[in-house]
């Protein structure tokens, strides 16, 4: 069972990884394609129509990939995680389905207008077609975040005893969950960091070469100020996204900041450190006083509890689940009313404790059984893996900051007309090339591993979420993804450094 648990995560992290190489760049070119478009229909230069039409091909190229890549991922819910679809499939399909009807579904209809619509429609209509384009990858983004953010904050849902399954109860919840608004905003604004940086590095590398200046200067220019403006939103907005976790996943928190102790308010950041697992202690910790606390309450007198106070607070959440499990068991038996009645106060009165409770099912079957040693056993692994979540999190936002430095720099020397002036910056545009992936990446991870052992925070463990299926058939399905999904990735490269060989010129070969 466990080796089933380990290569299902595996492969679904392996897939999700590979999808999120392409979407990130999808978002970030689509509202730049927008822009440049706009700007050829208000000046009616020629120049900025040449612009849009090549940086639309490696779009083109990149979209496609993405949907090649992310298809997989859905139907991954089906075969490989049967129980979870089955116990919270009516509230985590619903946004799912929205987005491949709704947002989808835009987008692959005006992709098409975009691409063959140039002698087809006016210029405004073209526009409003690239527009509608860059809403609908956006729009495709938020509803995709909204069923991440319902599994890292489950609210609007209840579970029923009678089909022993978690039921919608608010669709406005859902929608409106202050973990989904937070995450949609600061994900797609790295999206857009990673397109202005993709847009920065190539017309560099233009620029190094003395070719094509006049395109490579004019998307410098815009990918500047558009860059600038986006790793502006990216930090603050990520605040925002910490300020959601401290109120909903506690020990996210604790153990990106390799937090053992619960300090005094308002709690200190480590800036740096080395966290030891074995003996709970951060070694070498740089810290600076405050800060923790003020960022991620936004008070002065509220604490945040460290790792350790979190698994005892486990441990009583887990006996008090053991009771509601116990309820459903004599609502699932017996039919006497009085006792049912009785069973269903008990149940209500301990519902929301019921997925603590699920956690003793990794060390054994009957959990009504279950004493304090297999008690401590599931309230400890309710922690996370804490040194990668520490590094994982001070890479990828010491990568944001950078990004503040270096739109910041750009966005300069573009107001003084002077991008193309300093080897050194266009050098140093084409080697930060892949450093927003990186930090795309790191984030996904941050996010994902550091909800486990949740499937659903603090609803369903991840391991009673895998379907039936032996080690050799989820090996053989992994093996499968890797090979395929490499081999897309290096398609993807080949034909992105193809064209951007053969640069702008390509567009008017129609």
């Amino acid at each position: 069972m466990e080796l089933v648990v380990d290569l299902s995560r595996l492969q679904f992290a392996i897939t999700a990884l590979y999808h999120f190489l392409f979407v990130p760049l999808t978002i970030g070119l689509s509202l730049l394609l927008a822009i440049m478009e706009s700007v050829y229909v208000m000046t009616g230069k020629d120049i900025w129509r040449q612009m849009t039409k090549f940086w639309g091909v490696l779009f083109g190229i990149n979209f496609a990939m993405g949907v090649a890549t992310g298809i997989t991922m859905e139907f991954q819910f089906g075969t490989n995680w049967a129980y979870y679809a089955h116990y919270v499939g009516d509230i985590f399909g619903v946004p799912l389905a929205i987005e491949g009807l709704m947002a989808f579904f835009l987008e692959a209809t005006f992709i098409g207008l975009f691409f063959f619509g140039w002698n087809r429609l006016s210029k405004l209509g073209h526009l409003i077609s690239t527009w509608m384009l860059a809403f609908g990858t956006n729009f495709s983004a938020l509803w995709i975040l909204i069923a991440n953010a319902w599994m890292q904050n489950p609210v609007g849902a209840k579970f029923n005893p009678e089909s022993m399954r978690m039921e919608l109860s608010s669709f406005y919840e859902v929608f409106f969950n202050p973990v989904a608004q937070s995450k949609f905003v600061h994900t797609i604004s790295a999206g857009y960091v990673t397109g202005s940086m993709f847009v920065m590095a190539i017309s560099a590398f233009y620029l190094l070469h003395n070719k094509y200046r006049d395109i490579a200067k004019r998307s410098m220019t815009v990918a500047a100020s558009f860059g600038f403006a986006s790793a502006l939103s990216v930090v603050v907005l990520g605040d925002e996204s910490g300020y959601a976790l401290t109120e909903n996943q506690k020990m996210k928190i604790a153990a990106i900041e390799a937090m053992w102790e619960t300090e005094s308010a308002p709690a200190g950041l480590t800036l740096i450190g080395f966290p030891d697992v074995k003996t709970q202690t951060t070694k070498y910790e740089v810290r600076i006083p405050w800060a923790l606390g003020i960022i991620a309450t936004r008070s002065f007198n509220t604490p945040i509890p460290g790792i350790k106070e979190l698994v005892e607070h486990a441990k009583v959440r887990i006996q008090n689940g053991m009771e509601a499990y116990k309820a459903l068991q004599i609502l699932k038996k017996t039919k006497d009313q009085h006792e049912r009645d009785t069973a269903l106060i008990t149940f209500e009165a301990n519902q929301q404790n019921l997925g603590y409770a699920f956690l003793l099912k990794r060390y054994m079957e009957d959990i009504t059984a279950a004493g304090q040693e297999e008690i401590d056993k599931a309230a400890s692994s309710i922690i996370p893996n804490v040194p990668v979540l520490f590094w994982s999190f001070r890479i990828m936002v010491g990568i944001g900051f950078f990004f503040i430095l270096f739109f910041g720099y750009a966005f300069y020397l573009s107001a003084k007309r002077q991008l193309d002036k300093y080897k050194w910056f266009l050098r140093l545009a084409v080697c930060s090339l892949p450093l927003p992936w990186i930090a795309m990446e790191l984030g996904w991870i941050v996010a994902e591993y550091g909800r486990q052992p949740w499937a659903i925070e603090g609803v369903l463990p991840t391991f009673l979420g895998v379907s039936s299926t032996s080690p050799a058939q989820v090996s053989m399905s992994l093996f499968g993804f890797i090979l395929f999904y490499t081999v897309l990735l290096v398609v993807d490269v080949f034909l992105m450094v193809r064209y951007v060989k053969l640069g702008p010129v390509i567009v008017d070969k129609e």
